[in-house]
């Protein structure tokens, strides 16, 4: 079994180091040493993406994320093709000019959203938009809606943190540049409102 030590590293280097590791692997047995429960996230949903099995072990401050990967003929019987749609928002308001009238435009293409029969698979939050996931946005209601029908809910940790709200985050999960530049390269579709 191989391991990987990442404590110490900065984000998306845990994810990326992970990467590397389980691409040099058919099949087997890989563990990550993390020591972030950010890292331990991150990783955890990468590992999970590429269809591995994840048990994570707590030893002292350190995270041991025991990943086990299946051979590709294993992914390949239990892959089933679903349309991938990524909606992103990289601000708080929707379009230019009058602030007051994005701020209503965003909350209405939300709320219209989490009414339509086709959901996307993925919102992706960035700069200001992170605002709209956290304590106190008005739209709180709709991404939950959204949320509880599939839509993986991505916001930018760097983005919370520069804007000090990371530990405001209501809905969804912080996620790294990683997560974002993957999940907008495998759009089927990509929605920016």
């Amino acid at each position: 079994m191989k391991q990987i030590d990442c404590r110490g590293l900065a984000c998306p280097q845990p994810v990326i180091t992970t990467k590397k590791a389980l691409g040099e692997m058919a099949q087997g047995q890989l563990t990550v040493i993390a020591d972030n429960p950010s890292a331990r996230d991150n990783v955890e949903r990468f590992a999970q993406s590429q269809g591995a099995i994840v048990n994570i072990e707590k030893k002292g401050n350190d995270f041991y994320l025991h990943i086990e990967k299946k051979s590709a003929c294993d992914l390949v019987a239990s892959t089933q093709i679903v349309e991938k749609v990524v909606v992103y928002i990289n601000s708080d308001v929707l379009g230019v000019g009058e602030e007051a009238l994005g701020a209503t435009l965003i909350r209405s293409f939300l709320h219209v959203l989490s009414e339509m029969e086709t959901k996307p698979s993925t919102i992706i939050f960035i700069n200001s938009g992170v605002r709209l996931a956290t304590e106190g946005s008005v739209v709180l209601e709709d991404l939950q809606s959204l949320s509880e029908k599939g839509a993986a809910i991505l916001s930018c940790g760097t983005c919370l943190d520069f804007y000090g709200i990371k530990e405001k985050l209501r809905v969804g999960i912080i996620s790294n540049m990683y997560d974002i530049a993957k999940s907008l390269f495998e759009a089927d579709r990509l929605i920016r409102p």
